[in-house]
């Protein structure tokens, strides 16, 4: 790789970074081509991209980013996944590919909107409901209050409507 070429690879992976959502880190070593191929495949029906990296072109291209850190997470055989849409969904399908007793795919590390997390808390991210549900759970917590305010006033009104009536009907007697 020339420096032309090694500089267009930075400002595309500096570009990707600055625009992320989501960023995973893996070790891929051990997978075939094929395999890889397949990953990135299914990554790709989930609007996620993965890329092998080169460690010190990934450095460089970290710098100014959410990416950018103090550590050095850049080590071995690297490949990055990267979202752009929903942040959660990233680890969530790096690891359903990391599933299985021969999944030779491990998960090293990642940043998830510009904060790093190591696997552990990447694997508790990807185990989170969609948003949708996490959406609709936070509109139902805002209606509960709301419906019982509703019962209770409808209960004080008909309470006061059967004493109505009931009131009525002993003085007609």
């Amino acid at each position: 790789m020339n420096k032309k070429e090694k500089e267009a690879a930075v400002a595309n992976l500096n570009e990707k970074f600055a625009r992320a959502k989501a960023v995973v880190l893996t070790d891929y070593k051990g997978m075939t081509v094929e395999e890889l191929s397949a990953l990135r495949v299914s990554l790709r029906t989930s609007a996620v991209e993965y890329k092998v990296v080169k460690n010190t072109l990934a450095k460089i291209a970290a710098v100014g980013t959410s990416v950018e850190t103090t550590q050095d997470v850049f080590t071995g055989t690297v490949g990055v996944a990267i979202g752009y849409d929903d942040p959660a969904i990233v680890p969530k399908r790096i690891f359903e590919s990391a599933k299985g007793k021969d999944a030779k795919l491990k998960v090293l590390g990642g940043f998830v909107e510009g904060k790093l997390y190591n696997a552990t808390d990447l694997k508790k991210i990807a185990d989170l409901p969609p948003k949708e549900v996490l959406l609709s759970q936070i509109a139902g917590c805002f209606s509960a209050p709301m419906s019982k305010m509703a019962s209770l006033l409808n209960a004080t009104i008909s309470k006061m409507a059967h004493a109505l009536v009931a009131l009525k009907e002993k003085k007609s007697e």
